[in-house]
């Protein structure tokens, strides 16, 4: 009898009809059609195509960013029902299973940090996905509505970490969620806080923030509530719209489109090329989050107490953005509105694009030059925000240097700040340049609230309507170097004459007591706020937009969207260089802006 060799063995294994029942061909012959078969006939390697353009083999094309995200996300669904079996979502065991995590279960303290980490370079690796595939032109014709899945991926993965925050159950949980959901309450008529709430009778007790906490405060419903949305509801939602977003990816076409122009580029078999750099991605990957994980622990605070607020209270990281602009305006804007827009600016980038065509495949920062520089000056707008918020807000949320000691004795208190206009309509009247210490200019009667409501419209509608107007009313193309230095100049002349009207007013009882102070830093501020305001309203729409094949409708909305994000801009100057609090107040109705 003869005994088979161990190839032969293994032949007959792979040829037999239970194998080739479970998988799909025969001995592997390493020739290309079985290397194209491998791919197509996995259930997991499937979405990639057999063969692929060299182009997008490159790690610094894609930085691996999509592929690390989803590598992330599977870390995460593997450690959190881990965590599972040791974690009961009650108020009386949750802060005791953390415990037990940490000094009990084996390994408990090492999936925790696993699982924690995981969530937040999950959180950091999809925004920066995001940044690749807009600067590779990546969401155009017809990836638009994969993009779209796409943001609503990323909000849902800010909602899947935020869900995920209050689960420790410790004081940095209870006191993030709390700052976080607050800004619920602020939404427009369906908030306790927000505007025109009252005028259809929404209370605490029927809110949004209600509905979101299951109760008024933060408690074992909440507890419940977010346990459910983390393990379950937004997991599978995610899960769902990840699958439509791969899906789409191969139906679509990888986004290494054909350069313009050139010869018809090599293509290679993507099994093994591409599919052994995304194994050795997601290893390095893994193996940076297992030795960060077993170096740094997770944060556990004391057990969660609603009667001890920490000072500061801050949300989540990601949230710090937010929470810094509350700083310059209502929570109904900061929280509500502002994420709104830019959720909604987002998805609609795809159909405001002029050139459906032009600097896809490849990162084309010259041949989009418009909108790569709004884009990144959004992102990292946002991201100075964070910063600020994370590292730069002390007790009571004043601004401390990272080098100042956190000692709120020693800590200036801010100036007294005041309101442009405001309508009152308890007095039926209008206020104009007014503060809580020193009244400004009323004007009472219907007169007065005419008078305050046109001031608004007038305001803003010298802002919006020039805006649109001014960047195709200006003919001939200005040169762009010679502009942007000089709007330089003359942001710094803008300064330096504010500071001599302040001078100049500072005799005056309102100056005096409202704007106290209009040194070199504010003159700074006014200077750089302003400059960022006149290149990105003005001069760069004036340069590329001008003659550019945008519909009206692309261009009142590209435009719209713009203005919006540098009236965040204008609104810090006018807080931190003059004090304003509210351009426009109506407090009978909750309307600040």
């Amino acid at each position: 009898m003869n005994i088979p060799t161990l190839k032969e063995a293994k032949d007959l294994l792979v040829n037999s009809q239970v194998w080739r029942s479970m998988f799909r061909g025969g001995t592997w012959k390493d020739t290309s059609r079985d290397r194209a078969q491998h791919i197509l006939g996995n259930v997991w390697l499937h979405l990639h195509p057999a063969r692929i353009r060299q182009r997008a083999v490159r790690f610094t094309y894609t930085w691996g960013l999509g592929g690390l995200s989803f590598g992330l996300f599977m870390i995460l669904v593997v450690t959190g029902v881990l965590l599972m079996f040791y974690y009961r979502p009650a108020v009386e065991l949750a802060y005791r299973d953390m415990k037990d995590l940490e000094f009990a279960v084996s390994l408990g303290m090492f999936l925790r940090n696993l699982h924690r980490w995981s969530a937040h370079a999950m959180v950091l690796l999809v925004i920066l996905h995001m940044v690749r595939v807009f600067l590779t032109g990546a969401y155009k014709t017809p990836r638009e509505f994969n993009w779209g899945v796409g943001v609503v991926l990323l909000v849902l993965t800010l909602f899947l970490s935020f869900t995920g925050y209050l689960l420790p159950w410790d004081q940095l949980a209870i006191w993030a969620v709390t700052v976080g959901t607050n800004m619920a309450s602020s939404t427009p008529l369906m908030g306790a806080e927000g505007p025109f709430s009252n005028l259809v009778g929404v209370t605490a007790s029927n809110d949004a923030r209600f509905a979101l906490l299951g109760g008024t405060t933060v408690g074992a419903n909440t507890l419940l509530r977010f346990y459910v949305l983390h393990c379950v509801a937004v997991p599978v939602l995610a899960g769902i719209l990840m699958i439509v977003h791969f899906w789409r990816i191969r139906k679509d076409g990888f986004s290494a489109a054909p350069l313009p122009g050139d010869a018809p580029e090599k293509k290679m078999e993507v099994w093994p090329n591409l599919v052994v750099r995304e194994y050795l991605g997601a290893i390095l990957m893994l193996a940076f989050l297992i030795g960060w994980s077993v170096l740094v622990n997770a944060p556990l605070e004391e057990l969660a107490n609603s009667g001890v607020t920490p000072n500061p209270s801050k949300a989540p990281w990601y949230f710090l953005g937010l929470q810094e602009l509350l700083v310059y305006f209502d929570p109904w804007l900061a929280g509500v509105l502002l994420p709104g827009v830019i959720t909604m600016g987002l998805m609609a980038i795809p159909y405001l694009d002029p050139d459906p065509k032009n600097g896809v495949g490849f990162y084309s920062l010259k041949e989009r030059p418009f909108a790569n520089s709004v884009f990144l000056f959004g992102i990292v707008m946002w991201f100075v925000l964070i910063v600020i918020g994370t590292f730069m807000r002390g007790p009571n949320w004043a601004f401390y240097w990272p080098w100042e000691s956190w000692d709120v004795h020693n800590k200036v208190p801010p100036p007294r700040t005041w309101n442009l206009i405001m309508v009152d309509f308890s007095e039926l009247s209008g206020h104009f340049f007014t503060s809580q210490k020193v009244p400004g200019l009323r004007v009472a009667g219907p007169l007065g609230v005419a008078t305050a409501f046109a001031a608004a419209g007038a305001l803003f509608g010298a802002y919006f309507g020039g805006g649109l107007l001014f960047p195709k009313l200006v003919k001939g193309d200005w040169p762009l170097k010679k502009s942007i230095g000089l709007t330089a100049m003359g942001s710094v002349l803008v300064g330096v004459l504010a500071k001599a009207a302040h001078a100049f007013l500072f005799r005056f009882d309102f100056i005096s007591k409202n704007i106290p102070h209009f040194g070199l830093t504010e003159i700074s501020y006014l200077a750089f706020f302003l400059f960022v305001v006149l290149v990105m309203a003005f001069i760069l729409p004036q340069k590329f937009l001008r003659k550019s094949t945008l519909s009206p409708l692309q261009y009142g909305t590209t435009m719209m969207l713009l203005l919006m994000m540098l009236g965040v801009v204008l609104k810090m100057a006018a807080r931190l260089g003059f004090n304003i609090k509210y351009l426009f107040s109506l407090p009978g109705l909750n309307l600040n802006i």
